[in-house]
C-alpha cells in the first residue's frame, strides 16, 4: 500500500513539474522583441562598430584590409554556425562538444525553444549566439593588423571558430565541462574576451612583429573613426549584456547598467593615468578604457550590482592600461591593436571579478538559488572561476597554435615584405582609400 502511495506520490511531483516546465517554456512577444532589438545592436558591433574602431587605430594604408577583417568574419562564422556551430555549442549534453541533432537549424519550427532561453523562439537564440561567434573571430584579427594575409585571417576564421571557439562555449554556455563545474559567465568574459585575447597574443608570437615596429612612427589613421566605433560599440554592448539575461526584465536592467558604469570608470580611470605619467590624457587612452570596462564587466554584468561595476571598471582601467603599455613593451609583443592586452586581461580580470561579486539575488530563479561570491561567503566560486580563467586560456593556446602552424604550412600567414611595405589594401585587395 504504501508503494502504491509513494509511486502516485511521485507521479504526481512528475506531472506537475512537467506542467510547471511546459507553463514555463512558452514564447513571450515582450521577451522576444526585446532580444530581437539585442541581436542586431551585437551585430552592430561588429559591422560597423569593431570595423571602425580597428581601422581607425591602424595606417592609411591598411584601413579597407582592416575593415575586410570584420566582413569576412561576419561572413564566413554567420554560414558555419547555421551548418553546425550552432548544433555543436547548444545542442546535445557532451562534456566538450554538442551533438548534430541542429546541423542546418534542422528541427527548429515555429514553436520550438532552447531550454537555455525558455521563453523566446529558438530560431532567435541561435542567432543571438551566432553574433558572438562572428565578434569573437572578429577580434582576433586586430591583433595581427597590418601583416596577416586576407587568405589565411578566413581560414582562420573557419578552422579555429570549431577547433576553439564551438568547445569552450559548449563547456561555458552548452552545459558542457565547465558548466558542470559550475564555471559563471554572463556574457562572455572566458568564451569571448579571454579567447579572443589569448588567441590575439599566441597569434602575434607566431607571425611576428610589424616591419619598423619600436622605430618607425605607426600612429593611428584616424581617431574620429576609432571614436564613432567605440560609440557604436558602447551602445551594442547593452545587447551583448542586457540581451544575455535573455529577455526583458530586471536582471537585464541591472546588466545594463553595471556595463555603462563600468565603461565609465575604465575611460576615467585610463585617462587619469595618462594624465599624471604624461601630463595629458589621450583620446585614444579615452576609448580604450571605455572598451577596457566594457570587456571586463562582461561576464559579472548579470551577477553584480551597478556599484560593482563602477569598481570592477576602475581596476580594468588601471590594469590594463600598464598591459598596454609597460607589459607588452617587456614582453616585446607588437599586439597591434592591444586585443590581448585590453580584451584578455579585461576578461581574466572579469571572470574573477564574479566569483568575488556575483550577488546571489540577481540570478535567483523559483526553482533554483542563484549564484553568491566571496563577498556574500562564498569562497569556493573564486575558485570555481580561477579553473576557469586557466582551463580557457590552455584551450585557447593549444588549439590557436594548433590552428596558426597549420595554415602557416599550408598557405603562409604572413604577407611578403613588400606587400607589408605597399600596404595590405593595395597589396590584398586592389584597393586604396585615397587612389
Amino acid at each position: 500500500m504504501k508503494r502504491l502511495v509513494g509511486t502516485a506520490a511521485a507521479a504526481t511531483m512528475l506531472a506537475t513539474t512537467a506542467a510547471h516546465a511546459q507553463e514555463t517554456m512558452k514564447i513571450d512577444p515582450a521577451d522576444t522583441g526585446f532580444m530581437i532589438i539585442a541581436t542586431g545592436l551585437v551585430l552592430l558591433m561588429t559591422l560597423p562598430g569593431l570595423a571602425l574602431f580597428y581601422c581607425g587605430m591602424v595606417r592609411k594604408k591598411n584601413v579597407l584590409a582592416t575593415m575586410a577583417q570584420s566582413a569576412a568574419a561576419t561572413a564566413i562564422v554567420s554560414i558555419l554556425w547555421f551548418a553546425a556551430g550552432y548544433s555543436l555549442t547548444f545542442a546535445g549534453e557532451g562534456s566538450i562538444f554538442g551533438s548534430f541533432d541542429r546541423i542546418f537549424f534542422a528541427g527548429i519550427g515555429l514553436e520550438s525553444i532552447n531550454p537555455a532561453a525558455k521563453t523566446i523562439p529558438e530560431l532567435l537564440f541561435a542567432i543571438y549566439q551566432m553574433t558572438f561567434a562572428i565578434i569573437t573571430c572578429a577580434l582576433v584579427g586586430g591583433a595581427v593588423a597590418d601583416r596577416m594575409k586576407f587568405s589565411a585571417f578566413c581560414w582562420f576564421c573557419v578552422l579555429w571558430l570549431f577547433i576553439v571557439y564551438v568547445p569552450l562555449a559548449h563547456m561555458v554556455w552548452g552545459g558542457g565541462w565547465l558548466a558542470s563545474l559550475g564555471v559563471i559567465d554572463f556574457a562572455g568574459g572566458t568564451v569571448v574576451h579571454i579567447n579572443a585575447g589569448v588567441a590575439g597574443l599566441v597569434a602575434c608570437y607566431m607571425i611576428g612583429s610589424r616591419q619598423g615596429w619600436g622605430r618607425e612612427n605607426m600612429s593611428p589613421f584616424d581617431l574620429t573613426l576609432a571614436v564613432v566605433g567605440t560609440g557604436l560599440l558602447w551602445v551594442g554592448w547593452f545587447g551583448f549584456n542586457g540581451g544575455s539575461a535573455l529577455g526583458a526584465g530586471s536582471r537585464a536592467v541591472f546588466a545594463i547598467t553595471a556595463t555603462h558604469l563600468a565603461a565609465c570608470a575604465g575611460a576615467i580611470a585610463w585617462s587619469a593615468l595618462e594624465w599624471i605619467e604624461r601630463g595629458k590624457p589621450s583620446v585614444l587612452g579615452v576609448i580604450s578604457g571605455a572598451i577596457a570596462g566594457l570587456g571586463t564587466i562582461t561576464p559579472a554584468s548579470g551577477f553584480v550590482l551597478p556599484w560593482h561595476g563602477l569598481v570592477i571598471g576602475a581596476v580594468a582601467g588601471i590594469v590594463c592600461f600598464y598591459f598596454c603599455t609597460a607589459i607588452k613593451t617587456r614582453l616585446k609583443y607588437d599586439d597591434s591593436l592591444d586585443v590581448f592586452g585590453v580584451h584578455g586581461v579585461g576578461g581574466i580580470l572579469g571572470t574573477l571579478a564574479a566569483g568575488v561579486f556575483a550577488t546571489a539575488a540577481l540570478s535567483a530563479a523559483p526553482d533554483a538559488p542563484g549564484v553568491a561570491g566571496l563577498l556574500e561567503g562564498n569562497v569556493r566560486q573564486l575558485g570555481i572561476q580561477a579553473i576557469g580563467v586557466i582551463v580557457t586560456i590552455v584551450w585557447c593556446v593549444i588549439g590557436t597554435a594548433i590552428v596558426l602552424k597549420a595554415l602557416d604550412l599550408t598557405i603562409g600567414l604572413r604577407v611578403s615584405a613588400d606587400q607589408e611595405r605597399e600596404g595590405l589594401d593595395l597589396s590584398m585587395h586592389g584597393e586604396a582609400i585615397h587612389p
